[in-house]
């Protein structure tokens, strides 16, 4: 499977957490050419604000696994300081997000800690299927700005 293919798993998954009213952030995790987690962000569920997708997944991920070695974090928008964190803490190798985040992105839009700042790297690919991810995003932000009759807030 391509790049794609991966980052079209994680579309789906944007898409139930838009369908749950949550923020539409999907993700998967890959390794070996096999999804070792998948989930999208449950903070309005969960009432948690850590419970983004990414990691929903790499929890999920080290519980299975062990170690993160070898595996790839699908997600469809660029991770936040937070999650960037966790991947480095946790030695994830590579990293693919879909659209960019310039205002709280931490994966080379605002900031990018994952490129030699700290002890470990990530491999970072940032605007795979970028259109589709952020199109998501901005529906779903669009329908919180307006009324129920259509008229803007």
């Amino acid at each position: 499977m391509t790049q794609e293919d991966w980052m079209r798993i994680a579309i789906e998954e944007a898409k139930a957490a838009a369908a749950t009213d949550e923020v539409p952030v999907g993700a998967a995790l890959v390794r070996g050419g096999e999804i070792v987690a998948r989930a999208h962000n449950r903070c309005e569920e969960l009432a948690d604000p850590t419970q983004h997708a990414e990691m929903l997944v790499l929890q999920e991920g080290r519980r299975q696994l062990g170690t993160l070695d070898g595996c790839t974090l699908y997600v469809t928008l660029e991770p936040c300081a937070m999650c960037a964190g966790a991947m480095i803490h946790l030695r994830l190798p590579e990293l693919v997000y879909g659209a960019f985040d310039a205002r709280c992105g931490c994966c080379g839009s605002t900031v990018d800690l994952t490129d030699h700042w700290f002890y470990h790297s990530v491999k970072t690919w940032g605007g795979v299927l970028e259109q589709e991810c952020a199109v998501l995003l901005k529906d779903f932000f669009a329908g919180k700005r307006c009324k129920p009759n259509g008229d803007r807030v």
